[in-house]
């Protein structure tokens, strides 16, 4: 009797491995969630998640490459949604309104970003191939060519790098809890350190 033929996937099909990958991933995620809602990030651990998702903790680090790669992830959606406001909404947040305008407009909405992802960047924060990612890159692009095209002088890149400093979310963190200071307080606080830069 000749042998049966192999069997292959049918076209366009993805293959066991990524289905699988893929419900793994959409696992981990939601029992991420649920847990840091639950507990707070600071009281959630990679076993935790791994076993809320009844997964092994392996299957977590192929998947996001370490704790803080699930952070990124868990962070994305919201993330991607400010930045599609500051690069294509309404001004003064996007485009249209003059550029020491919208670096002011930026800093506001961004500290309270990070206010309510607190713990999730500061968390995500902590790994250093997290913290210069790509998301990371596209902010600090965009403080830039704010300052460029506000006619600041002098090094742009040290300059973008030092009012991000001031959205660091463990920074903002202290400033609140342990500074009684405010978020319009920080507000005022980055748009007087931006109106310097910008000559103003």
């Amino acid at each position: 009797m000749p042998a049966s033929p192999p069997l292959l996937p049918v076209t366009g099909q993805p293959a066991a491995e990524r289905g699988d990958a893929a419900r793994n991933r959409t696992l981990l995620l939601d029992a991420a969630r649920q847990l840091i809602a639950e507990r707070g990030a600071d009281s959630v651990t990679t076993d935790d998640i791994a076993a809320a998702a009844g997964v092994g903790k392996g299957t977590l680090f192929r998947r996001f490459g370490s704790r803080a790669g699930l952070m990124v992830v868990l962070l994305d959606e919201d993330e991607k949604a400010q930045q599609a406001a500051f690069l294509f909404g309404p001004p003064p947040l996007g485009p249209g309104a003059p550029a020491l305008d919208r670096l002011v407009a930026y800093g506001r909405n961004r500290l309270r970003f990070v206010h309510l992802h607190h713990e999730l960047l500061s968390h995500a924060n902590r790994d250093p191939r997290v913290r210069f990612n790509a998301p990371a890159r596209v902010h600090h692009r965009h403080v830039y060519v704010l300052l460029r095209d506000a006619d600041t002088t002098g090094d742009l890149d040290a300059q973008a790098t030092a009012l991000l400093a001031l959205l660091d979310a463990d920074y903002i963190h202290h400033q609140l809890t342990d500074a009684g200071r405010t978020l319009d307080d920080l507000g005022d606080a980055w748009e007087s350190v931006a109106r310097k830069l910008c000559g103003q």
